[in-house]
């Protein structure tokens, strides 16, 4: 079976940190958010994967090639001008012909059985398969009611609380016969929740929910982003680390250097070539990525910091993510949701929290902000 990777998003939700790198390539503990998704198709045997990109879309060709490093096949389909989640794969449809595919969102993880959903499409016979998840605040998703056999009833966008008779929402995941591709119009901006979904059901055609009751996050925002840091960690879901744990909990990278005086509480991931000097602690959910230096009295608490920073002296970091290449001073305080873009120069003495959003190569002077 073809898989259809959705990767063209900007990821507005997540800006600062997808103005310099696409949605599906934000790392997951060391690992690009697509890569898991490539990874975990595979170990189904869906190794015959299309990614349809738009946004800064030659990195993902620069970093996966062709898919052999990964033991998969990739083809990429790349957008003019965005065409919506299921104008995406029509632009497909010449990969698609002859037999059913499955389309996923390029921007959630989850645990899914990807064989017990095709098993179950393939059973009822369906033209398509929604994978539906449980969810305690529906209102912020698509409700996808069904009946006692498992048959989608209607659609419900975004549903006000008094429009709520069930909580779960579309998971991102379908099954589909290639023939739905003849009803979406070339070239059009066209959705498969709003648009060609609901067209089927008006033509009388099978369409299925797949309850699953698998872990499910979608990685629209900061605290969601974070969460699956965490989530991964705590070993909620299954994952490829890129190296084996130092202690229970713990997973430290090549090459890094770590003070005897200071103390890394699990879970915690720090990656390679990277500095810890004194008097350092780092909290249980942090993820500290590639050559990365942090100085001495500096706490890290329920974190990410990424690639290549400096984070000086006497600092705190506390709920937040800090993106590329970041150079932050002494006596910084870094909390409570804040997002700090790449390249930015901190200066020593501010204090950035309350979900404050630094954009990429910021520079703040000491002491300018205490927000």
């Amino acid at each position: 079976m073809k898989a259809v990777i959705l990767a063209g998003g900007e990821g507005t939700r997540l800006r600062p940190i997808t103005y310099q790198i696409p949605k599906p390539m934000i790392p997951l503990v060391g690992m690009p958010l697509i890569e898991y998704v490539i990874r975990n198709l595979k170990k189904y045997g869906i190794e015959d994967i299309i990614l349809s990109t738009f946004y800064m879309s030659s990195i993902f060709s620069s970093h996966f090639g062709n898919g052999e490093k990964l033991g998969v096949n990739i083809t990429y389909v790349t957008e003019d001008e965005p065409l919506g989640t299921c104008g995406a794969v029509k632009n497909a449809e010449k990969y698609l012909k002859n037999e059913e595919f499955l389309v996923f969102n390029g921007d959630i993880i989850t645990s899914l059985d990807f064989n017990e959903l095709i098993k179950y499409h393939k059973q009822k016979e369906a033209t398509a398969t929604i994978t539906l998840t449980p969810v305690e605040d529906p209102t912020m998703y698509g409700l996808v009611p069904i009946d006692k056999d498992g048959r989608v009833i209607k659609f419900l966008e975004k549903p006000r609380w008094d429009e709520i008779t069930t909580n779960l929402i579309n998971a991102g995941t379908y099954v589909l016969e290639p023939e739905v591709l003849e009803l979406v119009p070339e070239g059009k901006n066209y959705s498969f929740e709003r648009e060609l979904f609901p067209s089927l059901l008006l033509k009388g055609e099978k369409i299925f929910g797949f309850v699953s009751e698998s872990y499910w996050l979608d990685l629209g925002t900061p605290q969601k982003y974070l969460k699956a840091q965490t989530d991964i960690l705590e070993g909620k879901i299954d994952f490829d680390f890129p190296f084996n744990q130092k202690k229970v909990g713990i997973w430290i990278g090549e090459n890094t250097e770590i003070s005897k005086s200071s103390n890394i509480f699990p879970p915690a991931f720090i990656g390679g070539y990277c500095k810890i000097t004194q008097d350092v602690i780092i909290n249980n959910q942090s993820v500290i990525l590639n050559k990365t230096e942090i100085c001495n009295g500096t706490r890290i608490k329920n974190s990410l910091i990424m690639n290549n920073c400096k984070i000086g002296n006497n600092c705190l970091i506390d709920g937040s993510i800090i993106c590329n290449g970041v150079v932050v001073g002494n006596d910084v305080h870094i909390t409570d949701g804040a997002v700090i873009g790449s390249d930015c120069i901190i200066g020593d003495q501010n204090r950035l929290t309350n979900g404050i959003k630094i954009f990429p190569k910021t520079v703040l002077n000491k002491g300018v902000i205490s927000f």
